[in-house]
């Protein structure tokens, strides 16, 4: 099992002790269950996003200094709870949530920035991010898309491209360096804000293949909330990248 999220790798659903997948009798993971987890961190990251936004927009339709705060302590707070979720996947019962609820603020505050600049973008972003889902769903439980070996070397390969170009770009910021073709709106930007939404589309496959192994596998109970994580990873990923993609193509 290989996907391209980094919270589910090959050892996620494996007992750190034995190697071996260990389930329960009645307290194994199921289908369901995942997909009812997924939608509870789903309300609780709007729930904070819509607290987020409310408090980035001020009265005079201007943008609070408090965004800067909710977008930075959210991203920053997300990942710190994403990590410890990877590294401590029995706590994703907690854990989960918790990064939920955090990672609701960061995309409220960066979505209601967007809104203001690019007015219907959000709306845009959001049926797009749902309808890959929901598209890329149909087409895996079709057999249209199959996870096979080569398509996930490739997804995998690609992803991990995209995570070091956005590390050298981060590197290079601090040396006031701009990489155009990740900023810019220019055609090659677009072309590669594209390309970029496509592989994180691709990766929801990848999602749904490993959820799906871990329910045939057996994996225990708290796995349905990891399972969950992982996917919202995916998700949240996906819209940021619809966002700028969007935004770059309204500039021009």
């Amino acid at each position: 099992m290989r996907s391209g999220n980094p919270a589910l790798s090959e050892s996620t659903f494996l007992d750190l002790s034995s190697g071996a997948v260990v389930a329960r009798p009645g307290q194994a993971m199921t289908l369901n269950g995942t997909v009812n987890k997924t939608g509870i961190l789903l309300l609780l990251t709007v729930l904070t996003a819509a607290f987020a936004w409310s408090q980035t927009v001020g009265i005079d339709g201007q943008i609070n200094p408090a965004a800067k705060l909710y977008a930075i302590g959210g991203a920053v707070g997300g990942l710190i709870l994403a990590l410890v979720t990877v590294f401590k996947k029995e706590w994703s019962p907690v854990t989960a949530p918790a990064y939920a609820l955090v990672e609701g603020f960061f995309l409220g505050a960066i979505s209601a920035i967007f809104e203001m600049r690019f007015p219907g973008i959000v709306f845009q972003a959001v049926l797009l991010t749902f309808g890959t889902l929901f598209a890329l769903l149909f087409a895996y439980r079709s057999g249209l898309i199959k996870a096979t070996e080569n398509f996930k070397l490739g997804v995998v390969a690609a992803t991990g491209g995209i995570f070091l170009l956005y590390l050298a770009s981060f590197v290079l910021g601090f040396f006031d360096i701009n990489v155009p073709v990740i900023h810019e709106a220019s055609w090659l930007g677009i072309a590669f804000s594209l390309f970029v939404v496509v592989v994180a589309a691709l990766n929801l496959v990848l999602d749904f293949d490993f959820i799906e192994s871990g329910v045939e596998a057996g994996a225990p109970k708290y796995m349905e909330w990891y399972g969950a994580f992982g996917l919202m990873v995916t998700l949240v990923w996906l819209y940021v990248e619809f966002l700028r993609l969007l935004s770059k193509i309204q500039q021009r």
